[in-house]
């Protein structure tokens, strides 16, 4: 039988390439996608650009959530992106919230209810 939580249950990462350009991305299955990124069979735009640093890691519950909270870091500048790997929020959306990227007519539900964070304290290299 298959574990449904485990299908139900996304993830927001961040890696950083060898150049130290920021790439983020959503998946069921953190381990699975970095292995795709390193060995070429992920993005295009990583591909060459390693080796590949994991510097943000957090689960959330829904897809819709995760691809619009993935479409919130993607929209962010340089800058902002370093700020969020640095403070390791554990909610995306809170730290959205709390930096001014999100309006009144921004929907998210509470980090208690929708998001839980697994960020790691330190990078951890890929492959």
């Amino acid at each position: 039988m298959t574990d449904t939580v485990t299908h139900n249950r996304w993830y927001l990462y961040i890696l950083r390439t060898a150049t130290g350009a920021l790439y983020t991305g959503i998946t069921t299955d953190i381990a699975r996608r970095l292995a795709q990124h390193q060995s070429g069979r992920g993005a295009k735009a990583l591909r060459g650009k390693g080796p590949l640093t994991l510097v943000f890691q957090a689960a959330i519950t829904a897809h819709g959530e995760a691809l619009r909270v993935e479409y919130r870091i993607k929209r962010l500048s340089k800058k902002q992106k370093e700020r969020l790997v640095s403070d390791q929020p554990l909610s995306p959306w809170q730290w959205l919230a709390d930096n001014g990227q999100l309006t009144s007519s921004d929907k998210y539900d509470s980090p208690e209810q929708n998001v839980r964070a697994s960020a790691a304290t330190a990078p951890c290299p890929v492959g």
